[in-house]
Order: C-alpha cells, then sequence, then structure tokens
C-alpha cells in the first residue's frame, strides 16, 4: 500500500472476486453467472440510438425501471430503490446501518463482503457461527438490538430460511434494519416479500446478476419501506447520483418485460442442480442441500484445494474458500446441461486418478 492511505483503511482485507483467468477457454463454474444468455428482448433493446445517447447522462431517479420493479413485486414506487448492482446498495446500508461503531450481526459463513464492509466502516460486527449442519440458528438474531445481515439463500452454502424465521428476526429487532440478502431467490426460495407491509425495517437486496443473466451489465435493486429507501437515496444522492447507467437502464427494463424467459431459465438451472447433486452424492461426495444456483460439496478423501487444483487443470473452474470450517469444500455454480456433464465427466477421471 503507498504512504498516502489513510491509516484506518491499512488493515482491510479486500473482497476476492472469482477468478476470471484469461490464459486458456475454461468451462466458467466460479462466480454464479448465468449459463444462458440474455432474453432476445433484452438483446434487441438497446440500438444505434441508445449508444448516441450515451452523451448524456442517465436518469437519476431510474423512473422508468423503478415503476416496471414496482409493478412486478407488487408494491409501491417509492418502495423501489436501484443502484450499480447488489454490492452497491449493500455498501450504502452499511454505511447508513452499521458505521462508527454501530452493532450489526451476520454468519462467519456467508457471502465475504459483508466483513468487508463491516470493516471499511468500523461496525462493531458480532459475526455469529453457524451451526455444525451450516444452518443458521435464528435463536441467535433475536433481540440482539443490532443491523442484521442474512443471505438468504445463504452463500456459499445454499441453505435458507423460511420466512418465519425471518418474520421472527425482524419482530425481535422492531428499531433495528434487517437486511435480507435475496441475491439468489429466483431459484427456489421464498422471497420475504410478503413481509414488507408488516415491518418497516425490512430491507430486502436482490440482482440482476444471477437470475437475469446480467452480472456485466451491474443492476441491483432494493425493496423496503419508504423511509428505507429514502435513507439508500440520500447517500446516493449525496455520493454519485448517476450510479446506473443509462444502457443499463434499458436492459434492465427490457428482462422485466420479458420476465418468462429469465424465470424459466431459473428452473432449468434448478433442475440441472438437482441432476448434478444426485450425480455428485453417487459419487460418495457430501452436497449441502441448494436453493441457489450453486452447490457446495465434500468429496471423499480429497481436500477443496486437491479437487480445484486438478478440476482447473482440466479447464474447469470452481470456487474454493480456504477458510476455516470450508476448506474441504467447493463451491460449484451450475452451468448448462452440457457444462455440467463435462464437469461430471472430469470429477468421475478424478476420481478414479485419486
Amino acid at each position: 500500500m503507498s504512504r498516502f492511505l489513510d491509516e484506518k483503511y491499512a488493515s482491510l482485507e479486500a473482497y476476492v472476486p472469482g477468478e476470471q483467468p484469461q490464459d486458456r477457454k475454461y468451462i466458467k463454474l466460479n462466480t454464479n453467472e448465468s449459463p444462458y444468455p440474455p432474453s432476445p428482448e433484452v438483446i434487441a433493446s438497446v440500438n444505434d440510438s441508445d449508444i448516441a445517447d450515451l452523451r448524456l447522462y442517465s436518469d437519476p431517479e431510474c423512473r422508468i425501471l423503478r415503476q416496471k420493479l414496482a409493478d412486478r413485486y407488487d408494491v409501491g414506487y417509492d418502495n423501489i430503490y436501484l443502484s450499480n448492482g447488489s454490492d452497491d446498495i449493500l455498501n450504502f446500508a452499511f454505511m447508513a446501518y452499521c458505521s462508527d461503531g454501530k452493532k450489526v450481526a451476520f454468519a462467519d459463513i456467508t457471502y465475504g463482503f459483508y466483513k468487508v464492509f463491516a470493516d471499511l466502516y468500523h461496525s462493531d460486527a458480532n459475526i455469529i457461527p453457524l451451526e455444525d449442519d451450516f444452518s443458521i440458528n435464528v435463536d441467535n438474531y433475536c433481540g440482539i438490538n443490532s443491523t442484521v445481515v442474512i443471505a438468504n439463500p445463504n452463500a456459499p452454502t445454499g441453505l435458507t430460511l423460511p420466512v418465519s424465521a425471518i418474520e421472527k428476526i425482524l419482530k425481535s429487532n422492531p428499531n433495528n434494519v434487517v437486511v435480507v440478502d435475496e441475491a439468489y431467490v429466483d431459484f427456489g426460495a421464498e422471497s420475504c416479500l410478503p413481509l414488507l407491509n408488516k415491518y418497516d425495517n425490512l430491507l430486502i437486496v436482490r440482482t440482476y446478476s444471477k437470475s437475469r443473466a446480467l452480472a456485466g451489465a451491474r443492476l441491483g435493486f432494493a425493496i423496503a419501506s419508504k423511509e428505507i429507501i429514502d435513507d439508500l437515496n440520500r447517500i446516493k444522492f449525496s455520493t454519485n447520483p448517476y450510479n446506473v447507467n443509462r444502457l443499463t437502464l434499458k436492459v434492465g427494463a427490457a428482462a422485466i418485460d420479458s420476465d418468462d424467459y429469465f424465470m424459466n431459465n431459473c428452473q432449468r438451472i434448478a433442475k440441472t442442480r438437482e441432476k448434478t447433486t444426485n450425480e455428485l452424492v453417487a459419487l460418495g461426495f457430501d452436497v449441502i442441500p441448494s436453493k441457489a444456483n450453486f452447490i457446495f460439496a465434500k468429496a471423499p478423501e480429497m481436500s477443496g484445494q486437491d479437487l480445484y487444483s486438478k478440476l482447473k487443470e482440466k479447464g474447469i473452474l470452481i470456487r474454493h474458500f480456504n477458510k476455516d470450517r470450508i476448506s474441504d469444500y467447493i463451491r460449484i455454480t451450475i452451468g448448462s446441461e452440457t457444462e455440467m456433464e463435462a464437469f461430471i465427466t472430469a470429477i468421475k477421471e478424478i476420481m478414479v486418478g485419486n
């Protein structure tokens, strides 16, 4: 680091994204992207006129897309917030509700950015261990007088909490925001949207990166009470009012107009997930039940690092986390049926060789 960096940032451990090597063509099962392209309507939505209009700023209110999302999820216009990916929303939520010694609670094994944001904003972080089976003990989050952040489904495990469990947390922390990160909810989990009218402290965070095949467009949205949306907008308009670009707003709207296409793809991915899970179990793997677009699995008699390395040698990328409790596991994004067949073939070859 440079001598110019403020010392309060010197100890930050930055989030490490999934690798994007350029040395060869890989089957990428490491970053939870969609194996399927955006809808034809999305691809056709950007034309030469839109490119020419890049000379103009985007609409900072994101009005057209906000209304489409409000209609899609049957909420008010004032209940929708848009930003440059869901990470941006999480960033603002930590800034708004957890900075300068304020309390925040999240799991020890979950999305890695929560810890990064907690450190960045000097939060008083209560990092709560998952149970031995990687499940969340809801009682650990009840009545703790703290902002709570829960990924549901969780990452990297893929496990979910029922809405009733989330409601218990909301009800017991009425004076604190409960952030429910639903990045993977479209792959078979239960959304907390039905709780929105009952709890003004609920902040639901969603992304276009997974179920709507637009990871490269960088688009996320939040659904919450008007009070919370106003908080997020206050920070947005104090930092970067134009944080969603014109082309992303255009393709985001087209994606909602062709929502059936994307939801059908989610069902295809879930079906492939179950098939892959069954094949891995038959090979002796320990596989955590998943409601996301990935699975979390442990090989028999092989470390996660070794399996990651052997798969990479065969041109297949998966994600390995060299952390306590999960170092023997790998996270496998669900690709196309063809990609997953190649993955299982590679696993069988590795198992025989081992």
